[in-house]
């Protein structure tokens, strides 16, 4: 009894080892910074100055799963249909919904072309993407012709720069509507919980117990309200977290509810065997390059908006933050395994670090020591785990 009590011990931190160590490094900043990372300001810029990694790394999760492959020229993707936006935008004058189209379009081509190249011509995704790494850089120059192009049109910085206004009379000097959708996203949390733990029971599949169920959703619920009390107390919800928030959500529903989802997680683990199977293991790698590089000119459209610009050096190491966010969160290095709850938490975890080693003044040099060790363990312990394990 002694030993199994152990083992689920053992289990429980395996499984939530992340979420308990961004808790520990808030926890850390918080105290070290005298209580300025929380300050309901410096929560909203950990929004603003991170939502690039939760779009990309969404992306980027599906790429990992084929089987630890990883997509190099997202970044360069950024600044090349950022500066095909801001030439249509800002010297050709064009209307902002034809340019937004257009820069869909061209990331999606760049995904088409590059899925194109791995999954049916065999190219090796580093390479392929290495390759898109150095082209799309050297266009997107070209297009700019090496200048910065801005201002970018107010319409167009509404849509991601602004801010859901109160709909309810202030009577507590909060934000109310903010706290208001707390308290409703709580509790869809919650009913979605339940009828999944529902659904699993009249199933026949095992459920966790139930006292860990509650402990895990209060818990999820108590940071739920904890953020957006936090957001309401500035100036409430900021647009881009609602275009965040529907990103992960929709590519969450597609990994874990999709034939497409369970195709990249047997990919991932064993592709000869898929392939066997019957499933058309090339339409899931051009599936997974396509997006993205679709979620890459997403964010193409949100750092030109926080930017206000269009300059040639933006998108530079938006692949390795995306790539990071994902090992940190859990995916494992071999493909087949990680989730996109994973990515929030790698994603965040990566934001409080930079965030909080700005506000303490720590060198920028030592800010990529301290990530790229937080990276390094993350495989570690990935690695390690699967070799215990087998």
């Amino acid at each position: 009894m002694q030993v199994k009590r152990v083992a689920s011990i053992k289990d429980a931190l395996s499984q939530y080892m992340m979420m308990i160590a961004t808790v520990l490094v808030i926890l850390f900043f918080t105290i070290a910074t005298g209580g300025k990372l929380l300050y309901p300001q410096n929560v909203n810029n950990l929004i603003a100055q991170n939502a690039y990694v939760f779009v990309i790394a969404a992306g980027m999760l599906l790429c990992i799963l084929t089987g630890g492959n990883i997509d190099l020229s997202v970044g360069s993707i950024v600044c090349l249909v950022g500066a095909i936006g801001a030439t249509m935008m800002v010297k050709q004058s064009l209307p902002i919904w034809l340019a937004i189209i257009v820069m869909l379009l061209a990331g999606l081509a760049i995904g088409v072309l590059q899925g194109y190249l791995i999954a049916y011509i065999k190219v090796p995704p580093f390479i392929c993407t290495l390759a898109g790494m150095l082209m799309w850089r050297g266009l997107s120059n070209v297009v700019l012709e090496g200048l910065t192009i801005s201002p970018m049109p107010e319409p167009f910085l509404n849509l991601f720069n602004s801010y859901v206004p109160d709909m309810i009379p202030q009577t507590t000097g909060l934000n109310e509507t903010a706290v208001l959708i707390g308290v409703l996203m709580s509790g869809l949390l919650l009913v979605y919980k339940f009828r999944e733990r529902a659904g699993r029971s009249k199933k026949g599949y095992e459920n966790v117990s139930l006292t860990k169920e509650l402990i895990t959703d209060l818990i999820l619920v108590a940071l739920i309200l904890f953020f957006m009390i936090e957001l309401a107390q500035y100036k409430g919800i900021p647009v881009i977290l609602i275009w965040v928030a529907a990103i992960l959500a929709i590519y969450g529903y597609i990994t874990s509810k999709t034939t497409i989802g369970r195709h990249l997680y047997a990919v991932g683990g064993n592709q000869k065997a898929t392939k066997l199977s019957g499933i058309n293991t090339k339409k899931v790698f051009f599936f997974a390059y396509a997006n993205v590089a679709f979620l890459a000119a997403v964010t193409a459209m949100i750092t030109m908006a926080r930017l206000n610009s269009a300059n040639p050096t933006a998108g530079t190491n938006y692949e390795m933050d995306a790539i990071g966010a994902c090992f940190i969160g859990g995916a494992s290095a071999y493909g087949g395994s990680g989730t996109i709850g994973g990515v929030i938490i790698g994603a965040t975890l990566m934001g409080v670090l930079n965030l909080g080693m700005s506000i303490m003044g720590v060198d920028a040099n030592w800010q990529k020591v301290v990530k790229g060790a937080v990276l390094l363990a993350a495989v570690i312990f990935d690695v390690v785990s699967k070799k215990k394990s087998e």
